[in-house]
């Protein structure tokens, strides 16, 4: 039977949208945590990272070479929910170990496959990560400590740090169902909740860590899947160069279509807005008029929001900007 992940009954820590409602509906008054959070999240504190990997094939064979992958074929070392160190290609001791091979019996028995649906995942596959500077065995015991508090004893899991790209991250590879028989839903909830929780463990352990969803932050660049992220990151996405030449061209012609989202983008946006001026209405009158103004000089400092083209098209403009700036200081 599939369950939900369940989370605490609360209401998250800053819900902008609740303060745009205005009206009655919005808090006269903000908790101490709502306070930190804002603060943190107007001072631009760095944004804690989690991400669920694509499924791809989620058979037991690929579940044992993910789990080979990301130990980099013995050379890094994984760590086990019960904290024992393995090392060596133990993709497959490890599948055996978590009785996946039931789960995978279960799974080809056609029971889900026979109304057409893919048959469920055996694993999880997460991603933790900060931005670069970030100390790596700080982002490894925050992971560590997330996973004995979000995830132990019901589920089995494994993580290894990866420290080959500027922002340290830890891959994470769980089972899916539980060892009471529950299977785990990852929910956008339950994602937002795990995030939340990530960068407070990475508080707790002296690291500046901020979890604030990216429209309220005031940013319209929705997440690209994790290949393409990461072949950006190296400067060699075909997919982004593709997308990049579309809209130079675009730009030569001097017309740059609207994505079909912008209009949704612009809703949000206001929303967003209010919801950041009631709250700055609440803190001035509560005597908080500092970081009221800090909201203030936030949104004001907002980007218009921007679908994907045409956020392309303005990075493209800054980097001709850039370049000429550049030109110009050069020694003649």
């Amino acid at each position: 039977m599939a369950k939900t992940f369940r989370l605490p009954k609360e209401e998250p820590l800053l819900n902008i949208a609740s303060y745009a409602r205005g009206g009655a509906r919005a808090a006269d008054r903000l908790t101490p945590t709502q306070m930190e959070h804002i603060r943190r999240t107007v001072q631009r504190v760095p944004e804690a990272v989690v991400k669920v990997l694509p499924r791809d094939s989620n058979d037991l064979k690929a579940a044992g070479k993910h789990l080979d992958y990301i130990g980099r074929y013995g050379e890094l070392e994984l760590e086990g929910d019960d904290g024992q160190r393995l090392q060596g290609r133990i993709g497959n001791a490890l599948l055996e170990d978590w009785d996946l091979d039931l789960d995978d019996l279960r799974r080809q028995a056609g029971l889900t496959a026979a109304n057409g649906r893919k048959p469920p995942k055996l694993i999880h596959k997460l991603m933790f990560s900060m931005p670069p500077g970030t100390p790596p065995d700080k982002v490894l015991g925050a992971v560590r400590n997330f996973a004995r508090e979000q995830l132990a004893p019901q589920h089995r899991y494994a993580f290894v740090l990866h420290t080959d790209e500027p922002h340290p991250h830890v891959h994470l590879v769980m089972k899916a169902v539980s060892e009471q028989g529950v299977r785990l839903n990852i929910k956008k909830a339950t994602l937002r909740h795990w995030r939340s929780e990530f960068a407070r463990h990475l508080r707790l352990l002296g690291v500046a860590a901020n979890a604030t969803e990216r429209a309220v932050r005031g940013e319209s660049r929705s997440s690209k899947k994790d290949g393409i992220y990461r072949a950006s990151q190296r400067g060699d996405s075909t997919y982004m160069r593709t997308q990049a030449e579309a809209v130079a061209s675009e730009l030569l012609k001097g017309d740059i279509r609207v994505d079909p989202g912008k209009r949704q983008l612009v809703e949000t946006r206001k929303q967003v807005v209010r919801g950041w001026s009631q709250a700055a209405w609440v803190l001035e009158h509560g005597g908080q008029r500092g970081l009221a103004d800090e909201i203030r000089q936030f949104v004001a400092a907002m980007d218009p929001p921007r679908a994907g083209r045409e956020l392309i098209a303005a990075e493209l403009a800054r980097d001709i900007h850039v370049r000429r700036e550049l030109g110009r200081g050069r020694p003649r």
